[in-house]
This record gives structure tokens, sequence and C-alpha cells, in this order.
């Protein structure tokens, strides 16, 4: 009598799982290597202006606008709504800001633009959640409707004071700080033009020097946002109401309420934006036509930072940095930016190789040649190009960054109670 003899398995030993590096590291070794770019190029093509002071000073007023019309983007499409018409809701914040602080002062200004972009939220909101208009078709008249208003109400109380129903009088400004002796210190460094150590001084520079309560509000925002949002109940009901409703609705949440709270605070915050162009230094009043398409831009920071607090103010301040840099120095800093483009495209090209993903390398490699031809044999861009660097930027980073997205699952969708 034989016993069969039962092999055991062999144990397959778990393959090894690589460590992934925290977002936020990513996001500060990305930074890390952005300024290590633009301080090589700024040494190397001789053009201090990349990183000096006065050229991040226009970023941020310029940014400002840009990620307020994003964080109001963020608010509406967390949930479920999207909000195209966040650039007519910055017209109506930059009309109701010029009129009330032309009256009453800043502060009275920056209240009425957030009211005023609010009443465009609740017209979107009423369209979208209400009637179930179709969510782009109402953002388009919501940018149409402002527009329209604000040149109306521009022609009726504004042309009466200054003669031009196209602008409004000057308008008082919010006053700037500056943290000294930290500013003062700050721009001697700058002054020694050092790589690195004056690029980096010239970058603290610009966000200490100057700065007005509005620039800092809206700095405050993006964590105020994102605690609301991600670490509070009020948060998680509003984001359940952008990417399951049906589920929400069955948990009790009035997804009604959330989605008309969202969509009111969008506007808001895009009135404020609109409030920036208004209150903040550099711009004499309302003035028709002077958004200049920044909620869309603004929109466009919301989908590159993929619906994130975090991931949009990289956006903002990307933007209104091409923004600053071509209305601050022109041609020639611009066309030194393709130089910059060709040190970081090299670098996304070797961490490419690094995972093993050959065809992204090879992409980054030939956009870093086209990059580096452009600014080897071109001597400065045309002003008509360079006008419109921010848009460019904006295409561009959008269909670099439309790999990794993901929107909130029912952003867009239409809701009615009680449907399955």
């Amino acid at each position: 009598m034989t016993t069969a003899v039962t092999a055991e398995p062999t144990k397959v030993p778990p393959k090894p799982t690589r460590r992934r590096m925290p977002g936020w590291a990513r996001v500060l070794l990305w930074v890390a290597v952005a300024f290590a770019a633009v301080s090589i190029t700024s040494y190397q093509t001789g053009v201090p202006q990349l990183t000096s002071s006065g050229t991040v000073q226009s970023a941020v007023r310029l940014g400002i606008p840009i990620l307020l019309a994003a964080l109001g983007g963020l608010w509406a499409e967390r949930a479920g709504v999207i909000n195209i018409g966040l650039e007519g809701m910055m017209i109506l914040g930059t009309w109701g800001g010029a009129w009330a602080g032309y009256q009453w002062g800043p502060v009275a200004g920056l209240v009425a633009a957030a009211v005023f972009g609010a009443l465009g939220g609740l017209v979107h909101a009423i369209a979208t959640v209400t009637f179930g208009v179709n969510h782009i078709v109402s953002g388009v008249a919501i940018n149409l409707l402002g527009a329209g208003i604000a040149k109306y109400l521009s022609t009726l109380v504004f042309e009466p004071i200054s003669r031009n129903p196209r602008e409004s009088p000057p308008v008082p400004k919010f006053d700037t700080y500056s943290a000294q002796p930290l500013g003062t210190w700050l721009q001697q460094l700058e002054d020694l033009q050092r790589v690195g150590i004056s690029d980096a001084a010239g970058i603290l520079g610009g966000l200490v020097t100057e700065v007005s309560p509005l620039t800092m509000l809206a700095f405050l925002l993006v964590p105020v946002s994102y605690l609301v949002l991600w670490r509070s109940p009020f948060g998680l009901r509003l984001r359940s109401c952008g990417e399951n409703p049906v589920a929400a609705e069955s948990l009790g949440v009035n997804v009604y309420r959330y989605k008309y709270l969202a969509v009111i605070i969008s506007g808001a915050l895009a009135g404020i934006g609109g409030a920036a162009l208004i209150l903040n230094p550099g711009q004499a009043g309302y003035l028709e036509g002077q958004t200049n398409n920044r909620g869309y831009i603004g929109l466009a920071a919301m989908i590159f930072g993929n619906w994130r607090p975090g991931g949009l103010l990289g956006g903002a301040a990307l933007f209104g940095y091409s923004d600053g840099l071509q209305l601050r120095s022109g041609e020639t800093s611009v066309h030194a930016l393709f130089y910059g483009a060709t040190l970081l495209l090299v670098v996304v090209a070797a961490v490419q190789v690094w995972r093993r993903s050959w065809f992204a390398a090879g992409l980054a490699l030939v956009a870093a040649a086209v990059m580096y031809a452009v600014y080897w044999y071109t001597d400065e861009l045309p002003t008509e190009l360079t006008a419109y660097t921010p848009h460019l930027v904006t295409l561009v980073v959008l269909g670099v960054a439309s790999q990794r997205l993901r929107p909130p699952a029912a952003n867009g969708l239409q809701y009615r109670r009680g449907a399955d």
C-alpha cells in the first residue's frame, strides 16, 4: 500500500511595491525644479526680470483675479454645476465694486462686488438647478447678460460723472503693506545679482512688498476652501452632490439647497475677483472689457489644478506670472521663457525615462527641441503674439494636464429629485 505525497504549493513572494512620494512632496519638488529652471534661464539669457520683485508683484496683482475665479469654479463644480459664467460674474463684480467703492470706499466696494457676483450666481443656479437648463448654455447666457447689464448701468450711472459710458471715475484703493525690514534686506540681496540667491530674494520680496488686504484675503480663501470642502460635514455633503446626488439624497442631503449655496458662493468669489481689478493698485477704476477673459482663464486654472484648491493656486500663479511678465518686460522676457521651457521639458523627459514611459519621454524631448529651436533662431517674439501669452499658456497647460484629470462624477449632469 503506497501513500500519495502531495507537494505543497510553492509560495510566490509578493511583488515589491514602489513607495510613492506623498503628493505635497511631489509638488514641492516640482516647484524647486521650476525655480531652478527660471533661475538658470535668468542667468544664461541675461534677463533678470524673470525673477525680479517687480515682476512678481505684477504677477500677484494679475493672478489674484484668476485665483478667485478659479475658487468660484471649484465651489460650483464640486457641487456638480459647471460654471462657464464666471466671466460674466466677474464683470458684474467689477461694476459693483467700482460703483460702491466710488461712493463709500474700498470695503463697501468689496462687499458690493461679492453681492453683484452672487446675484449672477443665483441666476445661474435658478436656470440650471431649478429649471434644468444646460449648464454651458446658461453660463454663456450669464456672460452675455453680465456684460450687457454692466454696460447699461455704466451708461446710466458713470456717464454723467466721468463723461464716458465705458469707464468709471477713479475709485479709492486699499492701502498696501510691506514686511519691513525683511523687504529691504531682500531687495539688497536681489541687487547683488547672484545666481539662485538673488532670484529667491526677488521672488520672496515680491510676495511681501506692497501687499493689499484683498490679496491677503484671496490667499487665505485657499486653505479656508480646503478646510470647508474637505474637512467639514458641510463640505462632505456638498461634494457628495457633485459625485452622486441620488445617493446623497437617499442619506437626507437636500441636494437642491447645497447646489444653490455652492453656485451663489461661486458667484460671490468671482465677483470678488472682479473687485481685485478695481480695488488693488494699478487700475484707476471700472473699464469696459477689463476682465479680458480672466474668468475663462480661472476656469482653466481650476481644471489644471484637478478641482483641488492647492492645484488651482499653482495654475493661477502660472497664468498670473505669464501675464505679469509680458506686461512688465515685453517680448524679450517672454522669448527667454522658451529657454526655461526647454530645461523643464528635459527634466520631464528624464522622469519619463525613469518611469519607463518611452513614448512620453520621446514626446517631451521633441517638444524641448522645438522650444530650443524657437529660442535659438529668433531674437524676440512679435508683440501681437506676446500679448496673448496667458491664453497660449492656458492652451498648452490644459493640453498637457488633460491626461490626469478627474472631475466630479456628476459634474454638469441634470438632477431631478426622486430620479433613479
